[in-house]
């Protein structure tokens, strides 16, 4: 198995991909909302089922965005603590976690 550095580089990470919630109701939660979807896409008009697609996928942008911003606070703050730990200087974690997101 390769070190995380080399996966990194070879585009092997990908913790967006890798990420899936192990909080037993997840599941659960995830088949009520199909099953909710589904039901309502049944008993409204296909414009209807439209326009709730089209909101659907904006709130999936939304939460995308909120993911990409708690995994780069969650890294910076583990970083942060690695360099105190390291360093026995503290403080430091609270400055590299407070460093704004910069998204292209």
């Amino acid at each position: 198995m390769q070190n995380l550095l080399d996966q990194l580089y070879s585009g092997k990470l990908n913790p967006n991909e890798n990420a899936v919630s192990r909080d037993p109701k997840y599941r659960e939660t995830s088949q009520k909302i199909s099953a909710g979807l589904e039901s309502w896409k049944h008993s409204h008009s296909e414009e209807e089922c439209k326009e709730l697609e089209e909101i659907l996928e904006l709130y999936k942008q939304t939460h995308e965005m909120e993911l990409s911003s708690t995994f780069s606070y969650g890294f910076r703050l583990g970083a942060g603590l690695m360099v105190e730990i390291l360093t026995g200087k503290s403080g430091l974690a609270n400055k590299l976690s407070a460093f704004p997101d910069v998204n292209p």
